[in-house]
């Protein structure tokens, strides 16, 4: 029973930060209770479409101005809480809506390209759907009192909306649509549909328009720097031709100012903030509850303008504290798991303690598979997710020169007659070298969005962690046979050595506090409509489609958090790692590299106005997203080698759990 104490005590506590967290997060998603928030599901012609409705007391009875808004390629509803909450605890009916093939929504159009498919119609179908219901407020001619609003692809999204909503104008004489906002988006992709500025801009009309343009956005707001493929540079849209004719085409305009285009006011506003930090905003957020109080002002008996206050941010802070709830439960729980029958299988013999490195060649060698394990992820991280060319025909060249080497002390040693050691490292680097060049030859394949692996952006990062893999396990064959094995090292100090009951075991402890995890989100989701977040961190429910995606693309997240783990074990197999040095180290194996490719390319955009990769947009921000997921990792992996003396519970869970979180947070291609 003493034994049990920490655990339950540890899982005491993991719950109370969910439950506490959710709980005052939902009090603050909900305005007290005075805003109802549900889970909504509808059909259209090109699909099922969901998002979180936020509807106020006495919308029932009394119809509101409505707001629809979106989120962008990476993300799902979720991202919109700020506009959600601030606007319906001022009166307005919101949803937040999935976008097709995102979150809980799914497209059931033809995808010949893929991108090109969830975005051009989903705001449009979803005020048909909100024009509709009984609470979203009309006026006298039974146009639609209703805002669009998205963030990135979303507000692309949200202007094609508009174009679509006056197409129909004209034929009907009802707009619904009564005012647009975007956030992180100019006109870049909606010209890729055939249109033209002056097209755009006339579509308009007589709606209150206004666009969030950052002055540090990765991707838009400079079409020269687009055109160049150098779009990570300082930005001031309002001075451009695209912004100037939005506004009217004056021949000069300042940010912020409202100007009147075809009897409505149209605005720009510039924060000095990059794509992402638009969704964690009080600067974007105020700005936009100042152009919907300037759109809306005619219905300030129904709504509440010019309150200034922002609450959003509480549930943002609590969210965060129910998300180290939920990841902290995963100690406890295996923990807890593990003394039972059959899965307490998962132990083996804990490894000894090599001795520390004493000669300079072992201590060298420890440090260059520390340094090249940290930096190698991020100094080929563009090359390997964004294919730059220049980057992938180094990686190429090196991988011959490794297979030349390689093959080389091969030969040498059956000549000389050298030890096993010999033979045995350079033939497996050999072939590892032959493996890594095919796949590096074999990027656009692995690139491709197919109906198998359909989620696009992960596809890239899939293709990045492999050969992260490929090259630290050559390193690591390198390292063993050249100082490890004659300190005496083998597969078990590493954490390799195991039984097959031992590994079925470790996979189906995973899997089990997975699931127990995933089960206590979706009754929070259930009682409270919150899930577990911070920023672009987030745990959220997921629909069928996403847990066939992790069947197919978990065997090959495996190989990554097997042997990058493995890695850090051999790395920190002496006792001179013990304790919170060996954490030390395993979070710089995963994470060290990423966090400087961060402070150099974001460091040079902030203090010279343009990125340290002036042509990584995507990739940057993909980055961020990993460096918390990764540190997670990295904790998991040590704990669970120095817990069960193996590499695998540590493993299977890192694989299963953030292939699981990244899946559903962003597109997931169905049917192609």
């Amino acid at each position: 029973m003493k034994n049990n104490r920490k655990p339950v005590v540890l899982l005491i506590i993991s719950l109370l930060l969910v439950l506490i967290g959710s709980i005052v997060a939902a009090q603050f998603n909900s305005s007290n209770g005075e805003v109802d928030v549900s889970r909504i599901y509808f059909d259209t012609e090109r699909g099922e479409l969901s998002g979180l409705l936020y509807k106020p007391d006495g919308a029932d009875s009394e119809a509101r101005p409505t707001l629809v808004t979106t989120h962008g390629y990476l993300n799902s509803a979720e991202m919109q809480d700020a506009q959600a909450i601030e606007m319906s605890k001022r009166g307005y009916v919101v949803l937040a809506l999935d976008q097709y093939d995102h979150g809980h929504s799914t497209g059931t159009m033809e995808k010949p390209i893929p991108f090109f498919s969830f975005w051009p119609y989903a705001i449009y179908d979803a005020v048909q759907y909100m024009y509709e219901q009984d609470y979203v407020l009309k006026d006298a001619e039974q146009n639609g009192v209703i805002a669009v609003s998205g963030h990135s692809m979303g507000g692309f999204s949200s202007t094609h909306a508009v174009m679509l909503d006056e197409a129909d104008y004209q034929e009907s004489g009802v707009r619904k649509i009564h005012s647009s906002l975007t956030m992180g988006s100019d006109y870049q992709w909606v010209k890729a549909l055939g249109y033209t500025d002056e097209e755009i801009n006339a579509s308009y009309g007589p709606r209150p328009s206004g666009k969030i343009a950052g002055v540090y956005d990765e991707f838009f707001f400079d079409a020269e720097a687009s055109a160049a493929g150098q779009s990570v540079v300082k930005k001031d849209y309002v001075s451009t031709p695209e912004g100037l004719g939005f506004l009217g085409g004056l021949e000069s305009a300042q940010a912020g100012e409202f100007y009147e285009v075809d009897g409505a006011e149209r605005i720009i506003y510039q924060p000095n903030e990059t794509h992402p930090w638009n969704h964690f905003s009080e600067q974007s957020t105020a700005y936009a509850v100042d152009f919907y109080d300037a759109a809306f002002a005619e219905y300030g008996d129904v709504v509440t303008v010019g309150e200034n206050g922002q609450t959003w941010m509480w549930k943002e802070w609590f969210s965060f504290i129910a998300l180290i709830g939920f990841f902290l439960l995963f100690i406890p729980v295996i923990n807890l798991l593990t003394k039972l029958p059959f899965f307490n299988w998962v132990y083996t013999k804990s490894p000894v303690a090599l001795a520390a490195p004493k000669t300079p060649g072992a201590k060298l060698a420890g440090y260059i598979l520390l340094v090249v394990g940290a930096l190698y992820p991020a100094l080929f991280f563009t090359a390997l997710h964004s294919g730059d060319a220049t980057g992938m025909t180094l990686l190429r060249q090196i991988s011959m020169i490794t297979i030349g080497l390689a093959a080389l002390i091969l030969i040498f040693s059956f000549v000389r007659n050298a030890g096993h050691s010999a033979k045995m490292g350079s033939g497996l680097i050999l072939v590892l070298g032959i493996v890594q060049y095919i796949y590096l030859r074999e990027q656009e394949r692995f690139f491709a969005t197919t109906e198998w692996f359909g989620a696009a952006t992960v596809n890239p990062i899939v293709f990045w962690a492999i050969n992260v893999a490929i090259v630290t396990l050559m390193i690591l064959i390198g390292y063993h046979f050249v100082a490890k094995k004659a300190e005496g090292a083998s597969f078990a100090n590493y954490g390799l050595k195991a039984n097959f009951k031992t590994i079925i075991a470790a996979l189906a402890t995973a899997i089990t506090a997975v699931a127990i995890g995933y089960g206590l989100l979706y009754l929070v989701d259930a009682f409270f409509k919150v899930d577990f977040r911070l920023w672009t961190l987030a745990v959220k429910t997921f629909e069928d489609q996403h847990v066939f995606a992790l069947l197919r693309y978990a065997p090959l997240f495996f190989i990554y958090y097997f042997i990058v783990g493995l890695s850090v074990n051999v790395n920190t197999a002496s006792s001179a790692y013990d304790g919170w040095k060996g954490y030390g180290i395993s979070i710089l194996h995963f994470i060290g590299g990423l966090v400087l490719y961060l402070a150099y390319h974001y460091g040079l955009l902030f203090l010279t106005g343009t990125g340290g990769y002036p042509a990584e947009s995507l990739s940057s921000i993909i980055v961020i997203g990993l460096v918390p997921v990764l540190l997670l990792a990295a904790i998991y992996n040590r704990y669970f080698f120095r817990k069960t003396g193996n590499v695998y519970v540590g493993a299977f869970l890192n694989t299963i759990l953030m292939t699981l979180i990244t899946l559903a947070n962003t597109v997931l291609y169905t049917g192609l």
